[in-house]
């Protein structure tokens, strides 16, 4: 299926006018007014598809509300895809950043459109994928985050794109903080889960890699004519440099497996629980065997995988919770969040 677009949602909407005088000011060649939607999917960042005659371009932006101080960074996506793109060509191709918030209350930045197909709950019928089909996909996908994980960050320029060194104590901390400061009245607050992350904080890996932080089927677009082919992975707004096995943890806690409890079942965006898809363990040990790496307690890294991902989704619901928001699609989020912070529950006790 390709990336479908909808309507632009009430709240959302561009100063079309403005932002096309200032677009042509940039790049060569934009012919006549944009016609522009938006993409649908996505919880965090605003995309919008601006079509002009024979050229489509795609613009992101931070939400509207309360952001987390060091979250939505546009700078942070545009940057590493662009040093990103000679040594990892899977990578859209960005035109243009702009810090001034001037324009739209936000920086933003622009990037060719990407066309190819977009996997979200399930793998569409009409490709006629049999088990083996849905392995061989399972298998690309991890190829991929293998591939990112081994780029010469220091060859990509990308040196100083973050502080490798006390990486996963940072992370452990700040996102205990993160979540302390966006709760609400109606989520759990998760105590225990956070004192046993700050508590059972495993020694660095001693490897740095590119990170991407949200790397997840439905967040690559696949050759039409090719689907074991990644034309590009999207959404870089949370990569940094850091512990390749704290980003192992981050992917494997979408990784969603049919017999998962029932809650976490219904939060799956990707189809990973299909039959032949490879299973979690199997991915450990794929991965390791690839990286020369040993991953030591992995529950850790699943666990810390599971509860960053419940602090995003409590970031996102307490815009919604304090009426700075209108998109529906995140009223279900306080309870989301309390069923992965269970879940880090089960995987704790589970050792």
């Amino acid at each position: 299926m390709s990336n479908p677009t909808i309507d632009v949602r009430c709240g959302e909407e561009l100063d079309i006018p403005s932002v096309d005088a200032y677009l042509k000011a940039h790049i060569e060649g934009l012919i006549g007014v944009p016609a522009v939607r938006q993409f649908p999917s996505g919880a965090s960042n605003l995309t919008y598809l601006l079509s002009y005659q024979g050229r489509d371009l795609v613009l992101r932006r931070p939400p509207t509300g309360t952001r987390p101080k060091s979250g939505h960074s546009m700078i942070r996506e545009y940057s590493v895809m662009k040093a990103l793109k000679p040594l990892f060509p899977a990578v859209p191709t960005v035109l243009l950043h702009e810090p001034d918030e001037g324009l739209m209350g936000a920086e933003f930045y622009v990037m060719e459109r990407v066309v190819g197909d977009l996997i979200h709950d399930r793998i569409p019928d009409d490709w006629g994928f049999d088990e083996g089909d849905a392995r061989k996909l399972s298998q690309v996908f991890w190829d991929k985050l293998i591939e990112l994980h081994d780029v010469d960050y220091q060859a990509a320029g990308l040196a100083d794109f973050g502080k490798p060194a006390g990486y996963v104590e940072r992370q452990i901390l700040g996102w205990n903080g993160r979540y302390e400061l966006a709760k609400t009245d109606d989520v759990d607050a998760f105590e225990d889960v956070r004192n046993w992350l700050a508590d059972n904080m495993p020694p660095e890996s001693g490897k740095v890699s590119i990170l991407h932080g949200d790397f997840r089927i439905d967040n690559v677009i696949l050759d039409p004519h090719d689907h074991f082919n990644i034309l590009a992975v999207l959404d870089w707004e949370i990569s940094a440099l850091g512990d390749p096995l704290m980003d192992l943890g981050n992917t494997l806690a979408y990784w969603i497996e049919a017999d998962d409890p029932p809650g976490i079942r219904a939060l799956s965006k990707q189809p990973s629980a299909a039959p032949g898809m490879m299973k979690r363990d199997e991915i450990v040990d794929y991965y390791c065997s690839a990286r020369g790496l040993d991953v030591g307690n992995v529950n850790y890294y699943m666990t810390y995988g599971v509860f960053r991902l419940a602090v995003i989704l409590q970031q996102i619901y307490y815009r919604y919770y304090h009426g700075q928001t209108k998109n529906q699609m995140f009223k279900m989020f306080g309870h989301s969040v309390n069923e992965l912070g269970n879940h880090c529950r089960r995987l704790i006790e589970r050792g």
